[in-house]
């Protein structure tokens, strides 16, 4: 492989906030900090809740079928210890869910916050709740689809990220990111 789609594999990676370069020596990988983990969720609580309402509104049999089916391979995954079947099942949700009000901005700008809340290994499961906790988070944003109740559908989507949102929060100031939970007041209860 030529040095061209690496470096530009790394330019990518930088500009994401992955890495970072350094002068003379190459690249190294940045630390996720609690703020970096606010300004994600922020963005993503202001836009999911709005889909998952969106996606009730023009909910069909097809979707609920779809939701149901990723909700089925989450518990498996779930039963099974399997975390990285369970992210995969989850993100399919998420997409499935997005894509319903046929928004592919909106699908690639969520896919790639989720891809960086995954790249900084940012994750609940297993350290602050178990897969099947995750699990039924996910269950009353499904039903309310499926019921066709917008309101109640981006209430149990904003519920969801919140809870999420928090716990991640918690995790970075655990480990020592003093302005995690500064971060997430300023920019998501502020």
């Amino acid at each position: 492989m030529s040095r061209s789609p690496v470096r530009e594999g790394l330019l990518s990676l930088a500009e994401a906030g992955l890495i970072e370069f350094v002068p003379q020596r190459g690249f190294r990988a940045v630390r996720p900090s609690g703020q970096d983990v606010a300004e994600i969720f922020a963005l993503r609580l202001a836009l999911e809740p709005g889909a998952a309402a969106t996606a009730a509104r023009h909910a069909t049999a097809a979707l609920g079928e779809e939701l149901r089916e990723q909700l089925a391979a989450m518990r498996h995954a779930a039963k099974a210890g399997d975390d990285p079947g369970f992210a995969a099942a989850d993100e399919r949700l998420h997409t499935a869910i997005l894509a319903a009000g046929g928004n592919t901005r909106l699908v690639s700008l969520i896919a790639g916050l989720r891809d960086t809340t995954r790249l900084i290994g940012a994750s609940t499961a297993g350290r602050s709740r178990s897969l099947a906790q995750i699990l039924a988070e996910h269950e009353p944003v499904v039903t309310a689809i499926e019921a066709r109740d917008a309101e109640q559908a981006a209430a149990e989507m904003r519920a969801h990220l919140l809870t999420t949102g928090r716990l991640l929060i918690a995790q970075a100031h655990a480990d020592g990111d003093a302005q995690a939970e500064q971060a997430w007041e300023r920019l998501v209860s502020g």
